[in-house]
């Protein structure tokens, strides 16, 4: 394998730790979140769109190079005077580019599942964060709204009033906590089919990577 795709291996292999990682319930939203938001990712993060960009350039071109190698190996035909090496050795350049082409199409699809599972997992730890502001807020209003019943006694017109108000708040507090409550369950459904998008794509990994084992190993035989 040459410098150019040890490195795209070694991305890919840095990628797939990054999603378990991710995907992992080894900390919360919120603190992922503070992760995300630390002194030296806050520094790459302002220019982390241009990097992005340009790392699945050099991936598509990657990725458009192992599909003319493929076409270009896939299309010669043996002929009768050929020689037996010369076959073998086209046969070897067909399986790399093959090879390659699922290197970096891996590679190339896992850095947008990160980028989509950072900003999932972000809006994610929003979502909570204001799901609890709004329940301790309606907590407050809550027994507020009691504190006035009980004095009702004093000025009832006023208090009638001032209670109404607060029903009034915490139906509106209520439905925004249902509505953020919805949006988290929209969210974990998006991640749980991410998850499951992961898993089918480890498998085909998995199966690729046992390929390669068998064709390196009838490779190395017919040597």
């Amino acid at each position: 394998m040459s410098l150019q795709w040890t490195i795209i291996a070694t991305f890919l292999y840095a990628e797939i730790a990054t999603v378990l990682l991710l995907t992992l319930p080894i900390a919360s939203p919120s603190r992922w979140k503070k992760f995300f938001q630390s002194k030296f990712l806050a520094y790459i993060s302002a220019q982390a769109t241009i990097y992005f960009l340009v790392l699945v350039g050099v991936l598509i071109l990657c990725l458009l190079d192992a599909i003319r190698e493929m076409q270009k190996y896939s299309n010669i035909e043996p002929t009768d005077h050929q020689h037996l090496d010369a076959e073998m050795q086209g046969n070897m350049r067909l399986f790399r580019a093959q090879r390659n082409f699922y290197i970096s199409g891996f590679a190339l699809f896992l850095l947008i599942v990160i980028r989509r599972l950072v900003q999932m997992i972000s809006e994610l730890a929003t979502l909570l964060a204001q799901a609890e502001a709004n329940f301790r807020q309606a907590q407050s209003a809550t027994v507020t709204a009691r504190t006035l019943l009980q004095k009702q006694g004093t000025d009832d017109e006023k208090a009638m009033k001032e209670i109404e108000e607060l029903k009034n708040q915490i139906v509106a507090l209520e439905r925004d906590l249902s509505r953020e409550k919805k949006d988290k369950e929209a969210v974990k459904s998006q991640a749980e089919s991410l998850n499951k998008e992961y898993d089918r794509l480890a498998e085909e990994h998995s199966r690729l990577q046992k390929k390669m084992t068998v064709a390196g190993g009838d490779s190395k035989k017919d040597e």
